[in-house]
């Protein structure tokens, strides 16, 4: 396989790189610290990348989308990660909802959706799968869609939804065959936000990422009417199944770029920085925790393109998916403190980024499938 970058690619990494370099990172700390004029900056930059055509990415140009591919995808997300996570992953999941709808809804749904989504029309699209006792095995879900005439009606609550306060429509997974065998009787539905019933939870205090926003989201006799109904009734698992292994590249790009982030500033700290009469560069121990880091990232990023490569062209990815997040996210955690190690003591303070990187870097061997969940299907795969 060649893992050499079209000029197109080159194209879309220089624009993602420079947008993220001129527009996110001086925004970054503060959305980070909850300044309220961040927050509107943070959605001024939504906008803008919907206008780059980065939310959606792997959507054909006739919903709206760029129609660029995976390898594109896993190249912006990374970008925009080294910069701002919190909004490297709200891109990273409206991407997602995105090609889910593309996928799998009807010619009117998607016409109706797509476009509001990648034109930023809607500034996020929310997947709402996760339950408070359904996350690694959403087979147990307890949501449930009973029809009634011709219309639906949801009651139920999803857990940790991103950007559920702004998104324009919901993904939702809920039960519609409680008598079926486990993950059998489960379809999949497109919610609008403004729909009745729906109520969105106060955001949740996290410990990174805090600029993007993360809620429950409560339907309580929440009316669809039957045009909702995405794809076929009762397969809706498979479809989560599905898009969760595409989301994986997403999280696992959003991982390295800001593992990367961390290892630059951390060799440029240490090339100015000066101890024993020397700069701290010229000492061998750091010299290799450097050099361990970068061969980590760049193992990172082979994964990450071999999945996107196959995804690209249509092969089954999901194993080399996995194998990638696993990998990317985990060798993203130990840069992130790789990186502050090398700083000392000013790792540890907020006047420096890593503080924000490695609380950032920590969930993303958590969302979109932890990394020991990642390791049941990686192992699943070798022993069919």
């Amino acid at each position: 396989m060649n893992f050499a970058l079209t000029e197109e690619h080159i194209l879309i990494q220089d624009t993602a790189r420079e947008f993220a370099s001129k527009e996110l990172a001086a925004n970054a700390e503060a959305l980070d610290a909850g300044v309220a004029a961040a927050e509107s900056v943070f959605f001024n930059n939504l906008k803008s990348l919907a206008e780059l055509g980065f939310m959606g990415l792997n959507v054909d140009p006739e919903y709206g989308g760029s129609g660029v591919g995976t390898t594109a995808f896993s190249l912006v997300i990374t970008e925009l990660a080294k910069a701002c996570a919190s909004t490297a992953v709200t891109v990273s999941v409206t991407n997602m909802v995105a090609e889910v709808i593309q996928s799998v809804a009807n010619e009117q749904q998607k016409q109706r959706y797509l476009p509001l989504i990648c034109s930023g029309s809607y500034p996020a699209a929310g997947f709402c799968l996760t339950e408070s006792n359904a996350g690694s095995d959403p087979s147990a879900m307890k949501t449930r869609a009973v029809k009634d005439g011709d219309d639906w009606v949801l009651n139920g609550g999803k857990v940790y939804i991103t950007s559920a306060e702004f998104a324009g429509v919901f993904v939702v997974w809920a039960v519609t065959d409680p008598d079926a065998p486990r993950g059998k009787g489960i379809s999949c539905f497109l919610v609008e936000r403004e729909t009745a019933g729906i109520t969105i939870g106060s955001a949740e205090h996290k410990m990174g990422q805090k600029g993007s926003k993360t809620n429950t989201v409560f339907f309580d006799d929440c009316r669809i009417p039957d045009s909702a109904l995405m794809g076929e009734l009762n397969r809706g698992y498979q479809v989560a199944l599905g898009e969760l292994a595409g989301g994986r590249i997403g999280i696992g790009s959003l991982a390295l770029g800001i593992g990367k982030a961390a290892l630059e500033y951390a060799r440029d700290y240490i090339k100015e920085r000066e101890q024993f009469g020397q700069p701290l560069a010229n000492f061998q121990g750091l010299q290799w925790m450097l050099a361990d880091g970068f061969t980590e990232m760049e193992a990172a990023r082979l994964l990450l393109m071999q999945a996107a490569g196959i995804k690209e062209a249509g092969g089954d990815y999901a194993q080399a998916a996995s194998m990638a997040k696993l990998y990317a996210s985990e060798a993203a955690n130990r840069a992130c403190y790789t990186g502050l190690q090398l700083l000392g003591g000013n790792g540890y303070v907020r006047e420096y980024p890593l503080e924000r990187m490695a609380r950032d870097v920590r969930i993303t061997s958590i969302y979109e499938g932890t990394s020991e969940v990642q390791r049941m299907i990686i192992a699943r795969n070798l022993l069919k």
